[in-house]
C-alpha cells in the first residue's frame, strides 16, 4: 500500500514518531508534510487537507495519515473534498473499529491534544490494528451488508 504521512505545523514535531510507528508493515511511506513545527513553508490543516485530497483523487497514493493538534481540523479540512473517506483515530480500538466499519482511505490522529507519555506506543498499537484487518469488512458480522451498502 502507498501511503502519504501529511502533518501540519503544529504536529509537524510528531512527524518522526509517525514514520517510526510505520515502519515494519511494508508500505511504501511518502512523507510529505512538515517534519517540524514552524519549518517552511508553514502548512497548516487547511493546506494538508487538501494534500490529501489531491493524492488521493490523482491515485498517487492508497492512503493518507493527517492530523493536527486534536485531529479535528485536518478531518473536516479533508472531508470537503469528493472521494475522501477520513476517520478520526484516537485509540488502536478507534483503528480497528474504523477499517472494518468504515473502510476508509484516510485518518486524522490529535497530535498535540492527549499525545503524551507513550504517544508513541498508541501509535504503534493504532497502525498494527488498522492495517490487521480487512478494510470493509463489517462489524459486527451481521451488520456488514448494511455496513457495505451505507459506504
Amino acid at each position: 500500500m502507498k501511503i502519504a504521512v501529511i502533518n501540519e505545523t503544529s504536529a509537524g514535531d510528531k512527524n518522526k514518531d509517525i514514520i517510526a510507528a510505520l515502519d515494519g508493515f511494508g508500505h511504501q511511506v511518502f512523507n510529505v508534510g512538515m517534519k517540524e513545527s514552524g519549518g517552511t513553508p508553514e502548512l497548516t490543516y487547511i493546506d494538508t487537507g487538501f494534500l490529501g485530497a489531491l493524492f488521493l483523487n490523482t491515485k498517487r497514493v492508497d492512503f493518507v495519515i493527517g492530523g493536527c493538534g486534536t485531529g479535528q481540523g485536518f478531518l473536516n479540512s479533508v472531508m470537503q473534498y469528493p472521494g475522501v473517506f477520513c476517520g478520526h483515530i484516537l485509540t488502536p480500538l478507534d483503528a480497528w473499529l474504523f477499517t472494518q466499519i468504515n473502510g476508509g482511505n484516510c485518518i486524522s490522529l490529535a497530535l498535540n491534544q492527549g499525545y503524551g507519555w507513550a504517544g508513541n506506543v498508541n501509535l504503534k498499537f493504532s497502525f498494527e490494528k488498522l492495517f490487521s484487518v480487512e478494510s470493509g469488512s463489517g462489524y459486527p458480522e451481521h451488520r456488514k451488508v448494511s455496513q457495505q451498502e451505507s459506504r
